[in-house]
């Protein structure tokens, strides 16, 4: 066993680290990897509107931003994507990331729509090498398959580019936007619940730019563009990005741009948000913040230590509204402050876990209406399948619109941590009944789970396993459920594919494929690593699940020694494979880790309003750390 003094030091060594991130008014904002998907949008969106559009030329500029701002911009994005395009020629999503033909695509027509590929010509030549070893356009379309959401966009930006002509472009029917947002999830769209402005924008340009033959359609989609635009603007948040996303909000720029509609108020405020989330060296991120997420991952993580500043934050940040992006009830939370963030699943069960703080200090807040909104949120957005979906119930076409095992896994464990067993509801219980019965379906055969969000860009599916697995395994500690043939099957996965070195994830053992190429970040990783070190050392009454607790805890002592546990890999899924990594993430999972790891004192140090510190011993509740 690992010394305990050892322990603790690496507790207290990564707890100081991961509380020295703290905004100054308690919740944590965390950091996103700057993204060349992001950035080679971000060009062509600027670069269609410093121009006014290729139709109908207009000085509509100025009003948003400056011309000089807009050849800074430019340039600075065109000098960013250089500087970091992969040995191979290509460009993946961070700059850790293997090449995609997505990505390299998207900067190949940014280059070319910056006017800036005379000065780039030898990147240029590398690129088209790239995607026509990875496949060219047809592997684009085979990436996504029936999911119009990314690939029509991609395609789109290629015939801005004149990389392409438009009869390789899918028309999208948007003017199925001008039908009741209730209705979308039976209208059969091509896109995910969350991909609406893109529907309208996107799928205007290439009705401008390619009419249909047929005369009805015609004048159909002609008649619904003035009410489609309506739908843009009711979705559009106050600072202008939809979704606080990068891509998403390039596309609808950029598009709007190419019909000559860069006036248009939806243009303007896209085209100002790009200009406020730009970063000092050129680059954009795939989203502004992932601040609510991060807060709740923390307080999750810190159970000896509560910064009431922070629990007060979150809940101030709970839609009170019906979202007018989603038609999402009120209740739930997003995975930022910010106005473009929208309420789901896995934000409002992190959430809900992290409120868990108000009772153990003391506060009752079951009775409250921002718990019992959060609660009743989730009970409704379960699916008819049995599992959780991202955010909208009954979108289940589509792969980001179905029921997720994390996300069924992290909703069942906020919903008992709340309601006990002898108080249980039969609606929670029933609930829960139905959510077990999904997660039984969807694990792999080799008992492992697949999570929706996350992913390993070294798996052979982009899959990540541990992530999902670890997650799903916590759900079943939690709910007294260890002692099923599934959980088993899952425990035993996670010890069959510990890495060598003692670790998980990363480009680990041959189980995983061996990618050449750039990106990588050693052979576990921080993140995985921790994950499946927490969940293992919630069995361990499980003697024979010592020998590869304690291997993978020393891998994790030792990373805090070294001060490895700041090192981020990319294993977050967006929408549509877009990569990322947070800086929080490896801290947040070590600290949560190594925190079981020390098991639960009764000790917990409270920074309250007032800026006064004080330890207290809180009534315990829930399961015991191991």
């Amino acid at each position: 066993m690992i010394d305990h003094d050892r322990l603790q030091t690496a507790y207290e060594m990564a707890r100081a680290d991961l509380l020295a991130e703290r905004d100054p008014d308690g919740h944590w904002t965390g950091e996103l990897s700057s993204s060349a998907l992001s950035v080679a949008t971000a060009v062509s969106a600027l670069s269609l509107a410093s121009r006014g559009g290729r139709l109908h030329p207009v000085q509509a500029t100025a009003a948003v931003i400056s011309v000089r701002r807009f050849d800074q911009l430019i340039r600075g994005g065109v000098h960013w994507l250089v500087e970091h395009q992969n040995s191979d020629g290509g460009w993946g999503d961070t700059d850790r990331s293997f090449s995609n033909v997505s990505t390299t695509f998207l900067a190949i027509a940014a280059l070319q729509l910056s006017g800036c590929a005379a000065a780039h010509t030898a990147a240029l030549a590398r690129a088209e090498q790239s995607v026509q070893r990875q496949g060219d356009i047809d592997e684009v379309r085979r990436r996504y398959g029936v999911d119009k959401t990314f690939a029509v966009p991609i395609l789109t930006n290629l015939a801005l580019a004149g990389r392409i002509s438009w009869d390789q472009v899918t028309p999208l029917p948007f003017e199925l936007a001008c039908i009741p947002q209730a209705w979308y999830r039976f209208a059969g769209l091509p896109v995910v619940s969350y991909a609406i402005p893109a529907l309208v924008a996107v799928g205007q340009a290439g009705f401008v730019h390619r009419p249909p033959s047929n005369r009805l359609l015609r004048w159909i989609r002609n008649a619904a563009i003035p009410g489609s635009l309506r739908v843009l603007e009711q979705m559009q948040p106050a600072s202008g990005g939809y979704l606080e996303a990068v891509p998403l909000t390039s596309f609808v720029v950029m598009c709007l741009s190419a019909i000559g509609r860069t006036e248009h108020p939806v243009a303007m405020r896209g085209l100002r948000f790009l200009s406020d989330s730009v970063r000092p060296d050129g680059s954009w991120p795939i989203d502004t913040n992932l601040a609510t997420w991060n807060t709740t991952l923390a307080i999750n993580a810190l159970t000896d230590y509560v910064d009431v500043r922070g629990i007060d934050w979150l809940l101030s940040c709970q839609h009170r509204r019906r979202h007018p992006y989603t038609g999402a009830a009120p209740g739930g939370w997003g995975w930022t402050d910010l106005s473009g963030g929208v309420p789901d699943v896995d934000d409002t069960s992190s959430a809900l876990l992290a409120l868990r703080w108000k009772r153990k200090t003391g506060q009752d807040t079951f009775s409250s209406e921002s718990v019992q909104s959060g609660l009743r949120w989730l009970l409704k957005l379960q699916n008819s399948d049995g599992g959780w979906p991202t955010f909208c119930r009954g979108w289940g076409k589509l792969p980001f619109d179905r029921s997720g095992t994390d996300l069924t896994a992290h909703a069942m464990r906020a919903l008992n941590a709340w309601y006990d067993g002898t108080a249980r509801p039969r609606r929670v219980t029933h609930a829960m009944g139905r959510g077990f019965r999904f997660l039984t379906a969807n694990q792999q055969a080799d008992g492992s789970w697949f999570p929706l969000w996350f992913g390993n860009q070294h798996h052979t599916d982009e899959a990540n396993p541990v992530y999902g697995t670890a997650k799903v395994l916590l759900a079943y500690q939690e709910l007294g459920r260890l002692e099923t043939d599934e959980a088993g099957r899952g425990i035993r996965w996670l010890i069959d594919h510990q890495n060598a070195d003692g670790g998980w994830g990363g480009r680990g053992s041959n189980r995983f494929q061996q990618r050449s190429g750039d990106g990588g970040n050693g052979e576990s990783s921080v993140e995985e690593t921790a994950l499946a070190v927490e969940t293992l050392l919630a069995t361990t009454d499980k003697s024979e699940l010592q020998p590869a607790a304690t291997k993978g805890l020393e891998w994790l002592v030792s990373a805090v020694e070294r001060n490895r546990h700041v090192e981020c890999s990319p294993i977050g899924f967006y929408f549509a494979k877009l990569w990322y990594y947070e800086r929080l993430y490896p801290r947040i999972f070590t600290v949560s880790a190594l925190g079981r790891a020390l098991g639960d004192s009764g000790e917990v140090t409270v920074l309250d309003n007032s800026d006064e510190t004080h330890v207290m011993n809180p009534p315990r509740e829930g399961y015991e750390l191991a």
